[in-house]
């Protein structure tokens, strides 16, 4: 007798209910994906669409985004003001008052800041080893935001735009370069413990394609079927699931040949393919007891080390995006403490960023991978006022400062040992060769060889860009 799905009388819907197709990830329609572009039918022997090429020749194929939530204070790691010392528990000028908020007196850096490197930049004592890499490093000096609220900062510095629901800047970059890694996801997105602020919007593919959202790990997790549930089926086989899969894979592509454009269905055929593949591919790239002795001890045994280690092995197998945050919720943000608090959170990633800026290079990895961290602001120069009802006797710590604060790139094709922009003599604003974050994206997708004008896609009657085609390219930070 010969097959007819057409007169099969189970529908597509419970076939794909009923069998699972082997794993529970199917469910989870919104952290599998493959990242092929453009997401078209699958080819005749089940392989995904390759790689595309970029708008231009650029050396930078791969990104880590190392997000340091919360809002790192900026004078009290990458950007020293000595003029805080001199005005110590003193009121600054009115024309350096924060609008949004009362902020208190000048309130002077409690770390030392020491020049490093041939190029000689100043970094605080609190990040040592980082220090030893600011040649390969271009400190922006002078980056500025919209807001001073995390949730709608974070959203900013992720999707570039603090309100509307948008692509994040990893589905931008798959949606342009697609996948040098048909097993994996394309973007990944690592926070230990949860989400943080803004949760999982911060790497959603929003209208795009939902092949192109990112793949939430659960990186405190240190068991592979931890970090991934629902993994491995254990009652069948690979094979079985191969030939079960093959069967789901026919009808869906029947069911896309009706439909003709349909960037749901085309995005759940991908993502079946890859959740079947990771099955095997998973395990080897987030295994990272497969590393020498020597390797895991230069990262550490902390989360964040784990995280970064994996981040490497992840780029080295071909993923396009990993953005890691250094926890959940916002750990930077120190109202209070802030000596105590980020000497703690520096030492819990100093070792491991140096770490990985090393191995990167060591591998002759560095120039095409570039590495992106910073906070989505900064923090204010001056002591934080207690807030009405508030523990007047909380140690000194600062608010929010959206208009001047740091972020430091390497590898990637950007030009190390520089420094870009400054802030005023105390480091509320940003006032020499301002960046906007806008500017930002713009400089990550040019370093990948993308232009954020033409990056773009049709969503109704509006053509969306990340940048909104208002960013500028920071052409002073390229090699």
């Amino acid at each position: 007798m010969t097959f007819n799905p057409h007169e099969v009388s189970i529908t597509r819907r419970k076939l794909l209910t009923d069998t699972g197709v082997g794993f529970g990830v199917v469910a989870l329609a919104d952290i599998f994906c493959s990242n092929a572009r453009p997401a078209v039918d699958t080819l005749p022997d089940g392989q995904l669409l390759p790689a595309t090429k970029p708008h231009f020749p650029v050396k930078a194929k791969h990104v880590i985004h190392i997000y340091l939530n919360g809002g790192m204070s900026h004078v009290d790691t990458f950007d020293p003001k000595p003029a805080l010392r001199k005005h110590a528990g003193k009121m600054l000028p009115v024309e350096y008052a924060i609008t949004e908020a009362e902020t208190g007196a000048a309130l002077p850096s409690p770390f030392e800041f020491k020049k490093y490197g041939e190029s000689g930049i100043e970094v605080s004592e609190i990040f040592p080893q980082l220090g030893e890499c600011v040649d390969d490093m271009a400190v922006i000096r002078s980056m500025y935001s919209d807001s001073p609220i995390h949730h709608s900062a974070m959203l900013l510095m992720s999707c570039g735009a603090n309100r509307l629901v948008r692509p994040s800047l990893g589905s931008w970059m798959t949606y342009g370069l697609g996948t040098e890694n048909e097993n994996l996801p394309a973007f990944v997105a690592m926070c230990p413990s949860g989400y943080p602020e803004g949760g999982k919007r911060n790497w959603r593919s929003a209208v795009l394609p939902g092949q192109y959202h990112g793949t939430y790990v659960d990186s405190k997790e240190t068991e592979i079927d931890k970090l991934f549930k629902h993994l491995r089926n254990t009652n069948l086989s690979l094979t079985q699931q191969r030939r079960q899969l093959d069967l789901v894979q026919r009808l869906n592509g029947q069911h896309l040949d009706k439909r003709k454009a349909d960037d749901n269905l085309e995005a759940r055929i991908q993502l079946l393919e890859v959740a079947y593949r990771m099955q095997v591919a998973a395990s080897d790239a987030f295994d990272i007891s497969q590393e020498p002795k020597h390797v895991l001890e230069t990262y550490g045994s902390g989360v964040h080390g784990r995280q970064l280690l994996i981040a490497r092995r992840l780029v080295e197998r071909g993923v396009r995006f990993v953005q890691l945050w250094h926890n959940n919720g916002a750990p930077w943000d120190s109202h209070d403490f802030i000596a105590q608090k980020h000497r703690r959170l520096a030492a819990e990633c100093d070792r491991p960023m140096a770490a990985l800026l090393e191995d990167l290079k060591q591998r002759s990895l560095l120039d095409e991978t570039l590495v992106v961290c910073g906070s989505e602001f900064g923090r204010t120069p001056t002591v934080e006022i207690p807030q009405p009802g508030g523990n007047s006797e909380h140690g000194k710590g600062r608010d929010h400062n959206p208009y001047g604060f740091t972020v430091w790139l390497a590898g990637g094709g950007v030009k190390g040992g520089y420094v870009h922009g400054a802030t005023d003599e105390f480091g509320f604003r940003a006032v020499e060769n301002r960046v906007h974050v806008r500017d930002l994206h713009a400089t990550i997708l040019h370093l990948l060889g993308l232009d954020h004008k033409k990056l773009s896609f049709s969503y109704g009657d509006d053509e969306i860009r990340l940048t909104g085609g208002r960013g500028r390219v920071i052409h002073d930070l390229i090699a």
